[in-house]
């Protein structure tokens, strides 16, 4: 039997001419009636005429009517409401229009550090009536992820903007469903489980050996692009058992090299294939959030994530399907579980094994792989992505921080758990490539009621926020404001995470720094992802002793603009172009080229 889905379009379509269809008819049948029992004609003119102005009507009187009420609201709890980014166009489409152009061919969030100057860290969105919230002040972010956590969540329309992609898994799960999805993964998030290292070291080798080949011929390298396979080989391996082995098909050379093809579908191996239809479906699901709850209107009469989807389920499928085989084969071998080894993990069981523990759901299952395959792959590559090109362009810094990893490690040496947590300036590095680049630069909560939000100025009123509201934080301008990390929060300085700025700035805010979010929702994770960049990036240092970016080797058009060179921050020096869909990521890739280390060079680095 074929089950027909009509286009989120059509649906919407349907459910707006459902709802609005009552007033046209309520009309009709008022005129109906006046003609019947009073004999007066209404001519078929003004009838027409006023069923079709009554829906635009009554929705604008909706919309004043629901101010008129927010502002009563507001005022009596003697709260007010944050400044208005206000549009040129009806409804403010002018505004949602540039902040879809501003993520497709500008810097990541241009739209909103241009309207944090003129109207503060927290300010009103309008679209078509719709209110929404952005802020990136950290007093309100804290608010929202912790201290009222109980009254901000996903929300409905969250889910249902991301659900074709991410379905109920954890990153789109609210209330008690959120809580199962997290008591399902946290116990393989455990100590034991993020140090085991030899995984980590199996891909590594397999990541500098190809670099290698590159550079000994004299090929600049998408680190990029490898980095993104040494993550989803550690990933699935980690998470399934069973890893994709991404890495042993041909890496792309630079576009202008005779060698240079653009794969199709159907020669790119299925890793590839899943690893490209799943950023697609993010740069969807992504531009779906920005429109609020008309964002059907822009997918009349197709799923713009289906086709993306399609490849990813292909990928995802057999894999789901191989492990409930095997909870089957032990259910009729009588094998079940007791009490304590259900709730306990054995040392070669994957996050998958442990799931099917607790459903053999293919769409429970299903979704959850999915979330959790974002977060094991897509923010780690991103990080190790951001972290080459700043150990590019500032040399010193990857000279000091080789001399760490030579001194604590050695040369050749695969390094401890131990290791890793006894360098400073290596987490400091990482968390400073996380400060300027959070792998997730915005996120959105959705109040569930009415409540209040932190207003700046200490002599004003808290800002008021109506039940059912949206909320759009950018982590990515909170982490470069110098009002929250001082005059040079602009620059890449390792030590800020060492010196006296720590206790200056972060230690009595911590809520200015929120790379894995916050609150109960923060990354689980978090320890997993440090100690695996931390591994790479000790055993790049170990191999290359100096690295510089190649932009003849980036694709025509991924290059920086020459008029943001004009524009102050970063925008204006920076040396590639930061992207994002549900993560961060360098347009064009990340073209470098590496240096072997030599005996002697590492001999000179551990004295």
């Amino acid at each position: 039997m074929v089950s027909l889905k009509l286009p989120p379009g059509i649906v919407f379509l349907a459910r707006l001419l459902l709802l609005t269809s009552v007033y046209p008819v309520f009309f009709f049948s008022v005129v109906g009636l006046v003609d019947r029992f009073s004999g007066i004609a209404i001519p078929t003119w003004l009838v027409c005429l006023v069923s079709a102005v009554i829906i635009p009507i009554i929705a604008i009187v909706r919309v004043y009517i629901r101010r008129w009420r927010i502002n009563r609201a507001a005022a009596r709890l003697g709260a007010i409401l944050p400044p208005t980014w206000r549009g040129k166009r009806i409804g403010n489409v002018d505004t949602v229009a540039e902040m879809l152009e501003s993520r497709k061919s500008g810097y990541t969030a241009d739209w909103f550090d241009k309207m944090v100057p003129k109207l503060g860290h927290t300010f009103l969105n309008t679209f078509l009536g719709e209110i929404g919230f952005l802020s990136c002040d950290p007093a309100v972010i804290k608010v929202v992820l912790a201290t009222e956590f109980h009254n901000w969540e996903k929300g409905p329309l969250f889910g249902e903007q991301m659900h074709s992609v991410l379905g109920t898994g954890i990153f789109n799960a609210d209330g008690e469903l959120w809580k199962w999805h997290r008591a399902m993964t946290r116990p393989f998030f455990s100590k034991d489980r993020i140090s085991h290292f030899e995984l980590f070291d199996r891909h590594t080798e397999d990541v500098l050996s190809k670099m290698d080949e590159r550079f000994r011929t004299g090929y600049a390298v998408d680190f990029q692009d490898i980095i993104h396979r040494f993550t989803i080989d550690s990933a699935t391996e980690f998470l399934f058992g069973s890893c994709v082995h991404s890495l042993r098909s041909t890496i792309p050379y630079p576009h202008n090299d005779p060698k240079y093809t653009l794969p199709s579908s159907t020669e790119a191996n299925r890793a590839d294939a899943f690893a490209t239809a799943f950023a697609r479906a993010q740069e969807v699901i992504v531009e779906r959030s920005l429109m609020g709850p008309f964002w059907p209107l822009f997918e009349l009469f197709r799923d713009k994530s289906a086709p993306y989807m399609k490849v990813v389920d292909e990928y995802l499928d057999p894999i789901l399907k191989e492990a409930v085989a095997k909870k089957e084969a032990r259910l009729r071998d009588g094998r079940h579980l007791g009490e304590k080894e259900a709730e306990g993990l054995d040392d070669d069981e994957t996050l998958l094994d442990n799931l099917v523990k607790y459903t053999s759901d293919p769409v429970v299952l299903h979704d959850e792989v999915l979330n959790i395959l974002i977060a094991g792959r897509d923010t780690t590559a991103a990080t190790l992505t951001f972290a080459v090109y700043f150990l590019c362009m500032h040399p010193h810094v990857l000279e000091r921080l080789r001399a760490e990893v030579l001194e604590q490690v050695g040369p050749r040496q695969q390094p401890t758990y131990e290791d890793v947590k006894a360098m400073r300036y290596l987490r400091a590095v990482i968390n400073e490539t996380l400060r300027l680049y959070p792998p997730v630069p915005l996120d959105t909560r959705y109040s569930i009621n009415e409540g209040l939000l932190p207003n700046p100025d200490p002599m004003g009123k808290p800002f008021y926020v109506p039940p059912k509201t949206r909320m759009i934080y950018s982590v990515f301008s909170m982490h470069r404001r110098p009002e929250y990390w001082g005059p040079d929060a602009q620059e890449f300085d390792p030590d800020r995470f060492l010196d006296e700025r720590v206790s200056k700035y972060l230690t009595p805010n911590p809520f200015i720094f929120l790379p894995f979010n916050a609150g109960p929702r923060i990354c689980l994770g978090q320890q997993f992802a440090y100690n695996e960049m931390s591994f790479f990036l000790i055993r790049l240092l170990q191999h290359y002793s100096s690295m510089e970016l190649v932009p003849e080797a980036f694709p025509p058009g991924s290059l920086p603009p020459k008029e943001w060179a004009k524009e102050p921050g970063r925008k204006g020096f920076e040396r590639f172009w930061p992207m994002t869909h549900l993560t961060m990521y360098a347009k064009g890739g990340m073209w470098v080229r590496m240096t072997e280390a030599k005996d002697s060079e590492n001999e000179q680095g551990m004295l």
